[in-house]
């Protein structure tokens, strides 16, 4: 690359689904930019979407977003890369948004060579893997073996940038793949037109959130970045948005553990001597970011499996002699379920492996055993009653008499029958489905960044042939 050229890039929103302004793409396809891309998944809703293969946000919003970045790409003539589709990027969030894609190219008459990019772990595969010694865990993580692999609802890879290449490479101008770093959605393209790793993966790590690096951001929006062999600009595509070195620079905080090291697949990005210079009231230009390559190429592992169904009772509490004794109210709450359990559901094997849960908003309902605060600050409480069992009879049968324990425990000040807990719903109970907790938090180490994540070429749009 010489110092005249230049790679520009929209970053249609932090995560597809979440919502951007139509004006704000439009102002950024004006700047004639090389690609789209765009995140669409995550951990941080937590492992319900890996285990269930359902999204976390709504297909509508999904789709609203999907058509306009689809057009616009199309119609420009330049790639678009989505990464972590769905969600979680399993197999069934990967199929869902192919078929939101094929819907949206008939619905507006597109045609285009598409890419699936899959990232759903083969169970043997992993296996494999694990006796060769090549899967190491994380901190903190759970124990992994054959057992936890076989369980597991669905296990998907990280992938880096390399896959996205190849799909471009073979001829690919959609991208859609499957759980994969954020970062590498928008690192690829520019480090392969010579712009300096460093620079090119701090640039993907602040536009993989969208317009979130923008200072009093309103909404989720789009952000525009012009990337040069050693620095790159960033501007906000919403004229009432800008940027400045500070709101830039303390995007690096932003889930992250370190704040001057980001681990990825290939290498780790090094912000010690990154330098935030605001070129105007609008615009921050970003130079001195390192990248350290990895002396092993690894890949992070996710995986969720099922526990059980889930029943929760939401109540108030405002009673003051309850809210002064909230620690032994809860204590004797679930000595008399446990109790009335053992007796209602005598006989039934599931009953012996349930979890009764309470959680106490006003008091500790956050932060649980490590609120710092003992006592209750405010004038009332909301009493969340939570029962996880091996079926949802069972679950709702649980916090259903946990209700009704709650409603009349006696306190000590009042000698005859109380009624302490105001409940929201009628009836009390909500019946939550299935629930699924993360049970992986490793790498592995394959022999090339490819094999892990096979690559589905589909023709959409007029004479399409699969």
């Amino acid at each position: 690359m010489n110092a005249t050229e230049e790679v520009r890039v929209i970053s249609a929103t932090g995560v597809c689904g979440s919502g951007f302004k139509e004006s704000s793409l439009a102002a950024g396809i004006a700047r004639k930019p090389h690609f789209i891309g765009c995140d669409a998944g995550s951990t941080d809703p937590g492992p319900f979407s890996l285990g269930s293969g359902k999204t976390a946000f709504p297909v509508r919003a999904i789709k609203r977003d999907l058509r306009l970045m689809l057009r616009a790409a199309r119609e420009a003539r330049i790639p678009l890369l989505i990464g972590s589709a769905g969600t979680a990027g399993g197999e069934p969030h990967v199929a869902l948004f192919r078929r939101i894609v094929e819907e949206i190219a008939a619905e507006e008459n597109l045609s285009f060579p598409l890419a699936l990019i899959h990232a759903e772990q083969d169970k043997a595969y992993l296996k494999r893997r694990l006796a060769e010694g090549r899967i190491t865990a994380l901190a903190p993580a759970p124990d992994f073996d054959d057992g936890v692999i076989e369980r597991s609802q669905r296990i998907v890879g990280m992938m880096g940038e390399e896959p996205f290449l190849r799909a471009l490479d073979e001829g690919a101008e959609v991208v859609i793949a499957g759980r994969a770093s954020d970062c590498a959605i928008f690192a690829g393209i520019p480090m392969r037109h010579g712009v300096d790793p460093g620079i090119a993966w701090h640039a993907a790590k602040i536009l993989e959130c969208g317009a979130a690096a923008a200072v009093a951001r309103p909404a989720p929006d789009c952000m525009f970045a012009t990337l040069r062999a050693d620095h790159f600009d960033l501007e906000p595509l919403d004229p009432a948005l800008r940027c400045s070195p500070l709101s830039v620079a303390a995007h690096s905080l932003y889930e992250n553990a370190d704040p001057y090291r980001l681990v990825e697949s290939s290498g780790t990005l090094d912000l010690t001597h990154a330098d935030y210079e605001a070129l105007d009231d609008r615009r921050v230009r970003v130079r001195g970011s390192r990248f350290e390559p990895a002396t092993t190429y690894t890949v992070k592992l996710e995986g969720a499996e099922f526990v059980g169904y889930q029943s929760i009772v939401i109540g108030g509490i405002r009673d003051p002699y309850i809210l002064r004794q909230m620690d032994d109210f809860v204590a004797r709450l679930k000595a008399n379920v446990a109790r009335r359990v053992a007796e209602v559901a005598a006989g039934d094997p599931a009953a012996g492996d349930y979890l009764f849960n309470v959680r106490v908003y006003g008091k500790d309902g956050v932060m649980g055993p490590l609120e710092p605060i003992a006592r209750v600050e405010g004038h009332e409480v909301c009493l969340i009653l939570e029962a996880t069992a091996a079926t949802q009879e069972l679950a709702t049968t649980i916090v259903s008499m946990a209700r009704h324990q709650a409603l009349h425990l006696p306190i000590p000040e009042w000698q005859g029958l109380i009624t302490g807990v105001a409940c929201t719903y009628n009836p009390a109970y909500l019946e939550r489905g299935g629930l699924y907790r993360f049970c992986v938090n490793h790498v592995v180490a394959p022999d090339d960044p490819y094999e892990m994540f096979p690559i589905e070429h589909v023709k959409v749009g007029a004479g399409r042939a699969a």
